[in-house]
């Protein structure tokens, strides 16, 4: 975010959200406006596209620790002779490689099946079976009200 208190020092920390909220600010516009700024069908892309560098960013950061971690298992079996009678590395490195291919797996082809839209979908799905058991405990309720006080009436 800009730096409010020394707005000339131009340090932006944050977002392009946080940014835009902060020049929003400098120019004198309130948060309404802001609302405007940025819609929510861009801003919802935005932090998918957020989301999606960090996944990636995990990734290669797995790729990097299983390459270090690998040359550290074949050194420590090898040059330090641990379990120098078994070459046990391979099964710690393919069982590793097994874990990072499901990594990989999770997020380039699984995202593509079960990503944004298909939340979208569930979590529509998941909505519309909420508001028709509501329905149904409603005209249940009703249903078990009216009987009541029918009765009622009948016993006065």
């Amino acid at each position: 975010m800009v730096n409010l208190a020394n707005p000339q020092s131009g340090v932006c920390h944050g977002s392009i959200l946080d940014r835009s909220f902060a020049l929003s600010l400098l120019s004198g516009n309130t948060g309404s406006n802001r609302n405007n700024l940025i819609e929510k069908e861009q801003h919802e892309q935005m932090e998918y596209a957020q989301q999606r560098i960090r996944q990636k960013k995990r990734l290669y950061n797995h790729f990097v620790l299983f390459l270090i971690g690998s040359v550290f298992l074949v050194l420590l079996n090898k040059v330090f002779k641990y379990g120098v009678e078994y070459n046990w590395f391979k099964w710690a490195i393919l069982f590793w490689a097994f874990l990072f291919v499901v990594h990989l797996f999770n997020v380039f082809v699984t995202q593509r099946f079960m990503g944004r839209d298909w939340e979208r979908e569930q979590r529509e799905k998941l909505v519309q079976k909420q508001k028709k058991r509501i329905t149904e405990m409603e005209q249940e309720l009703q249903a078990n009200i009216t009987p009541d006080i029918g009765s009622k009436k009948k016993s006065e």
